[in-house]
């Protein structure tokens, strides 16, 4: 039985439903042997104990830091995650390993590609490992700064290239996603290190694929493109599995650079473009116009282009889009005063409290389909970690003003 929503407007609602999704994770997560486990059931059984992946590994990182800023206790959890980025997934040739194969303290590459994706995370975490005092962990915001510069950087486009070999030969798909998530880990690093050159980085990313790639698709963020950044209207048309690689307007990308938008706009301060609001609020009231399901409810995964004949591409419903979706919605609340964001942002909790929300064993569940119907039992496989649905959480509480409390970490 569903028990009744709280007003999740409010701190406290807000900090509960953390808890309760850390508390499925927490302590089964971890792996003595290194690092954490990946793949969770519903009920929180561990279906493959040795699979490791780069977005996986790093999202738990950033896990075990919200739960050491936000509710206390030992620090060991973080720099426990974050050794394994290190140690594990860092290769001889400079990058990290994007799966491997983790048993009886060994592991071996099953795929050493470089993705830009990935550092983008192995960024995020040293960022918020930083915040939670792990040593060594501000030494590698710079690290993995460098080597996103040195291998992935073009700066005739203001963009980062998306992936390469392990020894580094550039492959010619050129994606958003990838800039997105720098975008992203740019602000984090700001925020743990005060460093202009984050924020400044942050901008460049947000302007290029916000205004100038936009423009090339009708004001909306496309997702894949050319080797020279024109857009590539048919990569993975027809091939729904790619998950970091979708086709179509995706419904929460919008509204994920929506959020990303404002917080580089408050972060900038008074010296902010003026075209980031308006582009925060076109992006998210698109979204919310072509996306939200009218009969079942919730948000679909994408839509497709008026050149395409518009429409639903892909009726899913995932957890992450209603999640950033709904932080975006909190975010053009108290940034615009607009109470109509504020009934978007109470229709979205109220569709993921119903549907999406596991109110047994905690968590979110992964993916429905368009009538709402669970699709399978793997509750958290690779890349899930719930880091979407408490970052919205932490990410409304910053809309709302609020920051951790001060803490010293503890061994």
């Amino acid at each position: 039985m569903t028990p009744p929503l709280p007003d999740m407007r409010r701190p406290e609602a807000l900090y509960a439903h953390m808890r309760h999704t850390l508390a499925f994770y927490a302590p089964r997560v971890i792996d003595p042997s290194g690092g954490c486990f990946q793949f969770f059931k519903d009920d929180g059984s561990v279906f493959d104990r040795r699979t490791r992946h780069l977005v996986s590994s790093t999202r738990f990182v950033f896990n075990h830091a919200l739960a050491w800023r936000w509710f206390g206790g030992p620090v060991g959890d973080v720099a426990h995650a974050l050794a394994f980025v290190q140690r594990v997934h860092a290769q001889p040739q400079g990058g990290y390993a994007w799966v491997l194969d983790w048993h009886e303290g060994r592991a071996a590459v099953i795929d050493g590609t470089n993705h830009c994706y990935g550092l983008a995370f192995v960024l995020l975490a040293h960022a918020h490992a930083t915040q939670a005092g792990v040593p060594g962990a501000r030494e590698g915001i710079a690290a993995t700064f460098e080597l996103m510069e040195a291998r992935f950087w073009e700066a005739a486009h203001g963009l980062y290239a998306d992936e390469a070999t392990p020894d580094w030969q550039v492959a010619a798909y050129r994606g958003q996603n990838a800039n997105m998530h720098a975008c992203e880990a740019m602000l984090a690093a700001h925020a743990a290190t005060g460093e202009a050159r984050y924020l400044d980085r942050a901008l460049t990313l947000a302007t290029a694929i916000a205004q100038r790639q936009a423009a090339l698709a009708g004001g909306l963020v496309w997702e894949h493109y050319h080797p020279d950044w024109t857009p590539d209207w048919d990569y993975n048309r027809h091939d729904r599995t790619n998950i970091f690689r979708p086709w179509g307007f995706q419904t929460g990308h919008l509204t994920e650079w929506a959020k990303l938008l404002l917080m580089l706009e408050r972060r900038l301060g008074a010296g902010a473009p003026q075209w980031l609001l308006p582009t925060a609020r076109h992006f998210f009231d698109t979204a919310m116009r072509e996306g939200w399901d009218a009969t079942h409810g919730g948000l679909v995964y994408g839509f497709a282009p008026e050149r395409e004949g518009g429409g639903v591409c892909d009726g899913d419903k995932y957890f992450w889009v209603q999640a950033e979706s709904l932080a975006a919605a909190a975010w053009l609340a108290v940034r615009t005063g607009d109470e109509g964001y504020w009934q978007w942002y109470d229709r979205l909790w109220a569709y993921a409290w119903a549907h999406f929300v596991d109110h047994e064993h905690g968590a979110w569940y992964r993916i429905l389909g368009p009538d709402n119907r669970k699709l399978t039992d793997e509750k958290s496989p690779a890349g899930k970690t719930d880091y979407h649905t408490m970052g919205a959480c932490q990410d409304v509480l910053a809309a709302l003003g609020l920051q951790p409390p001060a803490r010293e970490a503890t061994p």
